[in-house]
Parts: C-alpha cells; sequence; structure tokens
C-alpha cells in the first residue's frame, strides 16, 4: 500500500502542514536573502575572493567603482525577483501552483549552489540572477496558493504567518552572520551563509509534492472531480456533500462572471479588474515604500556608521533587533481576523510615521554625542520593525490575493509581488545616496509617505476579513468607481449583521472543520 494522500491530514489539520512545511521555508528564504548578503561585503575574506566589489580597503576613485558596481551586483538579486514574479503571469495558470513551487524552488537551490560556490566574479553575477528568479516566482506563487487552500475565517491569520516567516529568515541570517564573523581569513565565513539557504528551499521542494492543488485552480482548468476530493480533505467532509456541491458552484459561477485572457486585468468591467490589480499592487509599494528595507538592509550600516557604536555590537542589536519583526507577526496572527485588514493598516501606518520622524530627529547632528538621544534613536528603530510587521510585512500578500479574482488571480498576485521587488531594487540603490546627501533628514521622506499611506488605505481599501474570495468578487461588482469598495463593504457588513443578507452558498473553502459538522447537522 501506498502513502495516504496528504500524509492522511484533512480539514484544519492539512492547511496548518501546508503552513509548515511549504510557506515556512519558502517565506524564510525571502527573508533570509533579504539580509545575508549586505553583512558578508565587510568580511575580508569576501573581498579578497571578490576585490572589484571591495569598498572596505580602496579609496577615491577606485572606493567609487567599487561602490556603483558592488550596489548592481547585489541588486541583480532583485531584477531576478522581477522577472521571476512576472513570469508567473503566465505560468501560474498554465502549470498549476504546486508545480510553479516546485520549479521556482529548484531554481533558488541551483542559485544558491552557484553563489556559495562562486571563485569567479561572473559566476557570482550569474548566480544572484539566477537565485532572484527562483526565490521572486516562488514568492509570487505560494500565498495565491495559501490562500485558495485555506478557509475564509481564518485566511488571514493563515496567511499573514508569512510575515513571521519572512521575519524569521532576515533574523536567522543576520545571527549566522555574527557567528561566522568570528571565523577570520577563511571563506567559509560567507560560503556558509550563502549556502544555508539550501534548507530551506529544498524542504519546500520536497513537501509542495505530497500537498493538494489549489482546488480553485483544479476547477478552472476542468478537473472537478479532483477539485472536489481537494474540497473535501480542506473541509473534511464527504466529497458528495451539500457544502462541496456549493463550494464547486460558487466557484464555477465566479469563473463564468470573469472568463477570458489575463490581458483583461488591464480593463475594469463588470469585475473592476484593473482597479482590483491596482490596488494590490498599491498594497505592495506601501509595504516597501513605508522604510523597511532602509532598516533592514542597512540595519548594521545605520548603528555602526550613522549611530557611532562598534562593528560587534552593531551587529548584535542589528540581529537583535530583527527578532521584533518575529513577535509583530504573532501579533498580527492573533487580531487580523478579529481586527480586519484596514485597522492593522492604518495603526501600523500611523505608528511608522512617529517613528521615522523621530529618527530624524534623534539622529540630527545636534543629537550628536547625546546618549539620551542615542538609545531614542535604538528605539525608534526596533519599533518601528514591530509595526512594520503588525500591518504590513504578510498583511499585504494576504491582500494582493484577496483582491483578484479566480481568473486572474494569479497574474495579479505576480504583478503585485514584482512590485515589491521593484521597489526594494528601488530602495536599495537610493538609500545610500540619500544618507551621503542629506543625512538623517532622508528618514523625515519616509515619514511623509507613511502620513500618505493612513488617508489612502482609510479611502480606498475595503474590508475582507471573515469573506470568501467569492464575496470579494461581490464587493466590485456592486462598485462603480475607486471610493465604492469600502462604502460598499461596510453595507454588506451591516445587511448580514442585520439578517437581511444570508451567508451565501459555498464561495470559498469558508468553514472550519467545527463550523462544517454543524452545517451538516443541519443538512441531515
Amino acid at each position: 500500500m501506498g502513502l495516504k494522500p496528504y500524509f492522511g491530514l484533512r480539514g484544519n489539520a492539512l492547511v496548518r502542514a501546508a503552513v509548515w512545511l511549504v510557506v515556512y521555508p519558502c517565506f524564510t528564504c525571502y527573508g533570509y536573502n533579504m539580509s545575508v548578503a549586505g553583512g558578508l561585503l565587510t568580511l575580508d575574506s569576501f573581498n579578497a575572493q571578490f576585490p572589484r566589489m571591495d569598498t572596505i580597503h580602496t579609496v577615491g576613485a577606485l572606493n567609487k567603482e567599487n561602490s556603483q558596481l558592488q550596489g548592481t551586483v547585489i541588486a541583480l538579486y532583485t531584477v531576478g525577483g522581477i522577472f521571476g514574479s512576472l513570469s508567473c503571469i503566465y505560468l501560474g495558470d498554465l502549470w498549476g501552483r504546486r508545480k510553479v513551487i516546485f520549479i521556482t524552488s529548484f531554481i533558488s537551490i541551483i542559485g544558491a549552489i552557484l553563489m556559495a560556490t562562486s571563485f569567479d566574479f561572473a559566476q557570482f553575477i550569474v548566480a544572484r540572477l539566477v537565485l532572484g528568479l527562483g526565490v521572486g516566482g516562488c514568492i509570487a506563487t505560494v500565498p495565491v496558493w495559501q490562500s485558495e487552500i485555506s478557509p475564509a475565517d481564518k485566511r488571514g491569520s493563515s496567511v499573514v504567518t508569512d510575515g513571521i516567516f519572512l521575519g524569521v529568515g532576515v533574523t536567522l541570517a543576520l545571527w549566522i552572520e555574527l557567528g561566522f564573523y568570528f571565523v577570520k581569513d577563511n571563506s567559509v565565513s560567507w560560503r556558509f551563509p550563502l549556502a544555508f539557504q539550501i534548507v530551506m528551499s529544498a524542504t519546500a521542494l520536497i513537501f509542495i509534492t505530497s500537498m493538494p492543488e489549489s482546488p480553485r485552480w483544479l476547477i478552472k482548468t476542468g478537473q472537478v472531480e479532483e477539485g472536489r476530493r481537494v474540497l473535501a480533505a480542506l473541509l473534511n467532509v464527504d466529497e458528495d456533500s451539500g457544502i462541496i456541491n456549493d463550494n464547486v458552484l460558487s466557484i464555477e459561477t465566479s469563473l463564468a462572471q470573469c472568463s477570458g485572457s489575463w490581458t483583461k486585468l488591464f480593463k475594469n468591467g463588470k469585475q473592476r479588474l484593473f482597479h482590483r490589480a491596482y490596488l494590490a499592487a498599491t498594497g505592495q509599494m506601501f509595504q516597501q515604500m513605508c522604510g523597511v528595507n532602509l532598516i533592514t538592509y542597512y540595519a548594521t550600516t545605520i548603528f555602526e556608521q550613522y549611530l557611532g557604536m562598534d562593528a560587534v555590537r552593531s551587529r548584535v542589536l542589528a540581529a537583535a533587533m530583527t527578532l521584533m519583526q518575529c513577535l509583530g507577526g504573532y501579533l498580527a496572527y492573533y487580531t487580523i481576523d478579529r481586527l480586519g485588514r484596514r485597522p492593522l493598516m492604518l495603526w501600523s501606518a500611523g505608528a511608522m510615521t512617529v517613528c521615522m520622524a523621530g529618527l530624524a530627529g534623534t539622529t540630527s547632528p545636534s543629537a550628536a554625542n547625546n546618549t539620551g538621544a542615542l538609545a531614542m534613536a535604538v528605539v525608534f528603530l526596533y519599533v518601528f520593525q514591530f509595526i512594520f510587521t503588525v500591518g504590513f510585512s504578510g498583511l499585504t500578500f494576504l491582500y494582493a490575493a484577496e483582491m483578484a479574482p479566480l481568473e486572474v488571480r494569479a497574474a495579479v498576485n505576480a504583478i503585485s509581488t514584482a512590485t515589491v521587488w521593484s521597489f526594494t531594487f528601488l530602495i536599495a540603490q537610493v538609500t545610500p545616496v540619500g544618507f551621503s546627501t542629506i543625512g538623517n533628514r532622508y528618514y523625515i521622506i519616509f515619514a511623509v509617505i507613511n502620513a500618505v499611506i493612513v488617508p489612502s488605505v482609510y479611502f480606498f481599501f475595503p474590508e475582507t476579513k471573515g469573506r470568501s474570495l467569492e464575496e470579494i468578487d461581490e464587493i466590485f461588482a456592486q462598485s462603480k468607481t475607486i471610493f465604492d469598495p469600502p462604502r460598499v463593504a461596510r453595507a454588506m457588513q451591516r445587511q448580514l449583521r442585520s439578517g437581511n443578507k444570508s451567508h451565501p452558498e459555498g464561495g470559498d473553502v469558508t468553514s472550519s472543520d467545527e463550523d462544517v459538522s454543524e452545517e451538516v447537522k443541519v443538512k441531515e
């Protein structure tokens, strides 16, 4: 006898297994790569191997040339990420969610191997591109797959864990770098940190083959019976139950209302596809333009160069700071399906405005050699990391997946994820110039951007908590302008609370195991 499908797991246990065995390693790998390269650039052994990127032992024109080359090579990872994400516009629906995750995880492994075994500058350049291509495609697909197999009432808490996992990856990279910082004059000090990520990608590659495919993609591609079987496993009910029939009918109805090529997302139509794609991409842009990568990418530099701390203390504080992302992610996990998406984004953007304004003040030249100002700057950095994860880290990936109807969900998520990579590239390139030209006033730019995010979310972003993916379609079907979705979502919620609108049939993997059991009893 062979192994039972999905390790014999059903219902919530199956969803949890998918999160821990696939989503966790994928997003941890993504976070790991956000910070692993930056700390290696100051190692003597790394600069000895790649002198063309050495900015530590060079001066004058050579230092300037090496700085530009270093920035370009490191940023090639984000360029690969952009193309990896955009490739999923077409491949996401052609191959399905599982196959894309499998292939992109394999590409990530190849990129990591090439990077960790580099002896030649050209090989390192190619490795950065290949790694970005794999990670970009994986991160564009995983939230879609995760949202499509998660219950509506727990979809938020499920997908927002991506922010926790991302923070774990960033933290892991910095602590590993700190440990290997003391391995002097040996290439293992940078080869091991670059190779370690292979463990994460390999874990996702192995276990995705035993996980269920998205039931929505299966039904969309005509594999209705397989879709029914997956839905039955996810809901822990019989394949012939009325609940499965209702879900299949709702998915097919949603497909009928929005059929055709992914190029339709550049037009509004009845389902307001372009409007929804724009909201998905804008949310992801906010995630980057709030200033998190300014702090994450250059954490060690900020502590050492701009706050005047020694090398070891700077690395310890930078590594400890990223632990705040994990703590913030846990708060988001317990509040996202209770408070909703909008409140978390609104309050987080407001708090990040205060943090950035505080950093501008506490790092000003007039505050130099002021111990109190230095301590407050560290506090603002730590609080910012915590608040960011509560309202923006995993939440915007969730929101992007929720915004798109099934027919173009892979394409919309690919474009929104490419937006993440694009603005990551922008911040990584601009930040050194910003600090060197306007110093502490660079933080003011991000204080203003965060302040602008608050009214933008309030007036344009509808609440989606507790709604099936098909119910979210209805919010936009009833909207006529860009200002309507928040109002329509509130009106629908009031109707539901007052009992004027019965709960729609099916529509999503909408129920937990307990809810389904109650519905079965009623039907019987």
